[in-house]
């Protein structure tokens, strides 16, 4: 692995989270003041533990939110804001996927956003990286922009030099590459020297094609959190079945399995006779803490033990989610880490007008 530059794994030192607030020029107009009330909660959350960074698209914009999460009683001087144009809110997708250097100096991957291989609208979120570099938002880092479609949601480190992906979602992207001219440029450009693929895994109601971050997640000490499914009623059973058969497969670089640690199945998520893809796997894990998504839904309890064991030490908050998969994502998909460092000391003086 590149001795240089590194990609670190979530669970390692932050400096802030990154979020753009929802407002009625993005796809959450038809239910904004649920959608609101999940960002609050996922505000408050963030801010007992460290900064959080939010997107606004303009002035006016800013001065609402920060009245929202003032009524909330959040602790303001942990909240910054930056107005930049944004189509969406899935700051997992558009947002810089973060390499740190051993000076304390950052390099910011800006890989093309197509919404999702051209579904949806996405010229604004594409140029976003672009326009929080030019904001003066990051700190001692550069940014390389890279030809090639790639979403942040798609690709898991262990901040050691594997890779974890879907070849569903890259084989959607890239129908005309192979997978080993994948995995070389990939490696080449996060600084991995091994990729891990699963060709297994979905959820009805991911527009994604299979994110990684909706499947299987990293974890320190060799483990992996994954969403299982222990129905064999459930249309997900078959696949979800096969996916933890090859999570058993996979080797760590010592040669050794994987710890794994399955997540409960929540019972279906049903809106207007539309499947929702609600998966535990899309927590986001903070300083000192995993924030979860939660549905309402008596396996709750039991995903945030699972994630207990699999991240001993933290704090395991959950933030109720059920108003995203409406949109078909979750926690981790509106959210994107800052190693500690990335965020410039001028973002911290709030809005006060």
């Amino acid at each position: 692995m590149n001795e240089t530059l590194r990609f670190p794994a979530e669970w390692e030192s932050q400096s802030a989270i990154l979020i753009a607030w929802p407002h009625a020029d993005t796809d959450w107009a038809e239910r904004l003041a649920e959608v609101e009330d999940t960002y609050i909660a996922l505000v408050a959350a963030i801010t007992r533990f460290q900064p959080a960074l939010i997107c606004v698209a303009d002035d006016d914009l800013q001065i609402y939110a920060e009245a929202r999460l003032r009524s909330a009683r959040i602790d303001m001087q942990r909240v910054h804001f930056v107005v930049a144009e944004y189509d969406d809110t899935w700051l997992r997708d558009s947002g810089p996927i973060s390499l740190t250097r051993a000076d304390g100096r950052f390099q910011l991957l800006d890989f093309r956003f197509t919404g999702w291989g051209g579904k949806f609208e996405a010229s604004r979120d594409d140029r976003l990286v672009g326009v929080l570099q030019a904001a003066g938002v990051f700190a001692n880092a550069g940014v390389q922009s890279i030809p090639f479609a790639l979403e942040g949601g798609a690709v898991e480190t262990d901040g050691a030099g594997t890779l974890l992906t879907t070849w569903q979602c890259l084989h959607e992207r890239h129908p005309e590459r192979d997978r080993e001219s994948l995995s070389a440029d990939m490696a080449q450009w996060m600084r991995q020297d091994r990729v891990l693929w699963l060709d297994h895994g979905y959820l009805e109601g991911d527009d994604t094609d299979a994110h990684i971050d909706t499947l299987a997640r990293f974890a320190p000490a060799d483990g992996i959190v994954y969403q299982s499914c222990d129905d064999p009623a459930d249309s997900h059973y078959t696949e979800l079945q096969a996916m933890g058969k090859e999570l058993a497969a996979l080797r760590t670089r010592e040669g050794a399995p994987y710890r794994l640690f399955p997540l409960p199945w929540p019972q279906p998520v049903i809106d207007q006779n539309r499947r929702l893809a609600a998966s535990y796997a899309n927590f986001l894990i903070i300083n000192g803490a995993v924030l979860m998504p939660a549905y309402g839904d008596a396996a709750d309890e039991q995903a945030k033990a699972v994630l207990a064991m699999a991240f001993p030490g933290r704090e395991i908050v959950q933030v109720p989610c059920r108003p995203l998969i409406w949109q078909n994502g979750s926690l981790h998909c509106i959210t994107m880490q800052l190693p500690a460092g990335l965020l410039a000391a001028p973002q911290a003086t709030p809005h006060t007008g």
